[in-house]
Order: structure tokens, then C-alpha cells, then sequence
């Protein structure tokens, strides 16, 4: 399983590193209101930076923008081999994340209390019912 990215404004950057920094993916905070220019957080200078002001900038990916959370309300993701040895792993849903596209995430935590999201889970088991 992997998360995928959420961030506010729905944009990521992808900077391909130089000999001093590794290869990064940073979420866009902002946008720049005179050039139009990404705005990423520049922890060196405790500022927002254009993305073009990197040497390093490689281009911006579409992310998803988590515009409401709902409670998982007692359903459950289900995945026939995931677990143990190749066995089947069911985890409870966390919450559902609601994107500015209208799609619905579910997103499980485990024993340990790991959170991820659950698009990899091969069925999804509703609250009250078995596994068919």
C-alpha cells in the first residue's frame, strides 16, 4: 500500500536535486499574486520561495485536495493477501477524504497506527455486514 499525495491547493513540485540536495517532492502552498508562480515553504530562509527560484525545479504534479473529511463510519477494507504471509488483511476505515473532484479515499490504520489509504483494498466491507 502507499498514500497518496493530498495538499491544499492541489499541486505538488518535483525538484530533481542537485550535488549538495536529494531529488524532492514539496506541496505548493500558494501562488505568487504578481508573476502567477508556485510558492513552495523555503526552510533555510523561513519564507515562501517561487519554485522557479530553484535551480532544481523540475515541474508541478497534480495532487489531491482534500476539501472535507468524513468519519469511516464502521466500514472496513478488505485485501485477499496482504497480510501475514499472503494471507487476507481487513483494517477498519479511518475516515473518508472527499476531494475537490468528488472522489471519496478511504483511509485505515492498522495495529501499529500506521495510516494509509486504502486504494489498493480489494473490496470494501460495509458497517453490520461479512465478507461474501
Amino acid at each position: 500500500m502507499q498514500l497518496r499525495y493530498f495538499t491544499q491547493t492541489g499541486w505538488t513540485t518535483i525538484f530533481n536535486g542537485t550535488e549538495t540536495e536529494i531529488g524532492r517532492m514539496v506541496r505548493v502552498e500558494g501562488w505568487d499574486p504578481a508573476t502567477g508562480a508556485a510558492l513552495v515553504v523555503d526552510p533555510q530562509r523561513g519564507a515562501l520561495r517561487q519554485v522557479t527560484a530553484y535551480v532544481d525545479f523540475s515541474h508541478l504534479e497534480r495532487a489531491d485536495q482534500v476539501v472535507a473529511a468524513i468519519p469511516g463510519g464502521g466500514w472496513r477494507a478488505h485485501w485477499t493477501d496482504e497480510g501475514p504471509g499472503g494471507s487476507p488483511l481487513t483494517e477498519q476505515v479511518l475516515a473518508w477524504l472527499i476531494t475537490s473532484q468528488g472522489r471519496a479515499t478511504a483511509i485505515t490504520v492498522d495495529a501499529q497506527g500506521h495510516v494509509e489509504d486504502a486504494d489498493s483494498a480489494d473490496a470494501f466491507i460495509p458497517p453490520g455486514e461479512e465478507l461474501q
